[in-house]
């Protein structure tokens, strides 16, 4: 499994929610959002999910009970339980009434992904393994080795080339504007009539297109860039 996991994330604060779903989706996550205990328990019962993010303090129905529900729906999907202020009591309820693990508010972005990461190993062994590699044709990069080789040729990236590749790799077949690039590879907000991503985009493609087939790396004019085999 890639990092295409699919998300549930119960928590009622909207600004909590809208910032880490979309950090989260910068990682390739898919995320469902849900903001008061009851919904998230019929989403949770009702709907296929890789893992789910479970605040305690919801509105209409807590976390515990919540977990409680879908532990008694007869779901084993991992349950990460967010507590405020490391209380111990809510941490044990938590964990008496179905949860994986818990995270204690206010997290680090980077805490919550090594904790995610961790649940989907321990839920699917396969997990780490998968999500090493992202492959198109004869197109191959290695996440944690952080090489790239075309038809088993090794090419040589600068680390910015290697970060806009994944980016196409992880988004194959999806149109990707110059915003889109620029938001999720440099995650900086600059004059988008810069040439900066034609001139990069310019750079993989003589590294990883000219001399091989099939070609990878596609404008469509207007719109953006894609990576697909044709």
């Amino acid at each position: 499994m890639e990092n295409s996991a699919k998300i549930l994330f119960v928590e009622d604060d909207k600004r909590i929610s809208d910032a880490t779903k979309k950090g989260l989706e910068k990682q390739s996550f898919t995320v469902e959002p849900a903001y008061d205990g009851f919904v998230g328990a019929r989403l949770a019962t009702t709907q296929s999910y890789d893992l789910i993010i479970l605040d305690i303090n919801l509105p209409l129905m807590n976390g515990f009970e919540v977990c409680k529900a879908i532990r008694q729906h007869g779901s084993t999907t991992p349950i990460l339980m967010l507590t405020a202020l490391g209380e111990i009591d809510d941490r044990v309820k938590g964990l008496d009434f179905g949860a994986d693990d818990y995270l204690i508010k206010p997290f680090d972005f980077r805490e919550l992904m090594a904790r995610i990461h961790a649940l989907l190993r321990r839920a699917n062994p396969t997990h780490d393994q998968a999500s090493e590699v992202l492959r198109e044709a004869n197109l191959e990069m290695n996440l944690v080795t952080k090489t790239v080789r075309r038809d088993n040729q090794p090419i040589d990236l600068t680390a910015r080339e290697f970060e806009l590749l994944e980016f196409l790799l992880r988004n194959k077949g999806r149109v990707l504007s110059k915003m889109d690039i620029i938001e999720h590879v440099w995650e900086l907000n600059f004059d988008t009539n810069t040439n900066v991503i034609e001139v990069f985009i310019n750079y993989l493609r003589k590294k990883i297109d000219r001399n091989f087939e099939p070609k990878l790396i596609h404008t469509k004019t207007g719109l953006g860039y894609y990576l697909k085999a044709d």
